[in-house]
């Protein structure tokens, strides 16, 4: 089922886009959100120099306490203030995109969607890949660990079927990098979620495997056979609409 992007009662956030969203927020915006995010790193960088003063502080009246102790803590003051920056600009984007989603153009709500993950895709080997990597590989043609990182490496979205409960399909595109609390794409199939989405093409189921990603040119073989009987080449597949997402969550109608 497909709906306009609406403003619900969100409770729980399992994958968000910020940089697409941020974007997205600066087109819509003509570019006037630099502003605010320049005053946001600014009062973040405050922060993180107090911090940086306490905690050397801290430390001071130690007969021990010399340069590199000041450095360390300087540094742990520092880590501390680009985690605080990073959360802050982080969740600024976040409330934006919340409170200006009812005005923003070309979003869809997509709810009562499972998504899963086709088979032989590059999503299906990355839900696997990392569980895989912990058996023992001395009998393996494949280096397990080695592959997972292959995959992360040449791969930042990865695709999911998403099927609704009346037989309507689509397929959804995730960022590797944009899940949040320890979240993965193995979760969202044992999830209830609303999906936020920017349409940006059409594939077909088969187009996901990896054999197709390497081979994006091939296209189905036609026989001996039906050349001699005339017979027509198998029909193309369904085109399903792929969707960017841009969040994905828990929400609450209560």
């Amino acid at each position: 089922m497909v709906r306009r992007a609406q403003n619900k009662h969100l409770v729980k956030v399992v994958y968000f886009d910020e940089e697409s969203v941020s974007d997205l927020l600066d087109i819509s915006a003509g570019g006037k959100e630099t502003s605010s995010k320049d005053q946001t790193k600014e009062r973040t960088a405050e922060v993180e120099a107090n911090a940086s003063a306490k905690a050397a502080a801290k430390f001071n009246w130690l007969p021990f306490f010399g340069g590199s102790m000041e450095a360390g803590a300087a540094a742990s003051a520092s880590a501390l203030g680009r985690s605080i920056l990073n959360r802050t600009l982080s969740n600024t984007i976040l409330t934006d995109y919340l409170g200006k989603l009812k005005d923003l153009k070309g979003i869809e709500r997509l709810i009562g969607m499972k998504v899963t993950a086709s088979k032989d895709s590059a999503a299906w080997m990355k839900m696997y890949t990392p569980y895989m990597a912990m058996m023992k590989t001395d009998d393996l043609p494949v280096n397990l660990a080695a592959l997972d990182h292959a995959l992360e490496s040449a791969k930042g979205y990865y695709e999911l079927i998403a099927e609704g409960g009346e037989g309507e399909s689509c397929i959804l595109r995730f960022n590797i990098q944009a899940f949040r609390n320890n979240y993965g794409l193995v979760d969202l199939g044992r999830m209830n979620l609303v999906f936020h989405g920017v349409r940006v093409g059409r594939a077909s189921v088969s187009s996901l495997t990896m054999q197709a990603e390497m081979s994006p040119d091939s296209s189905p073989e036609i026989t001996a056979h039906q050349i001699v009987h005339g017979e027509e080449a198998s029909p193309r597949e369904v085109q399903l609409e792929v969707y960017d997402v841009l969040l994905a969550g828990v929400e609450y109608d209560g």
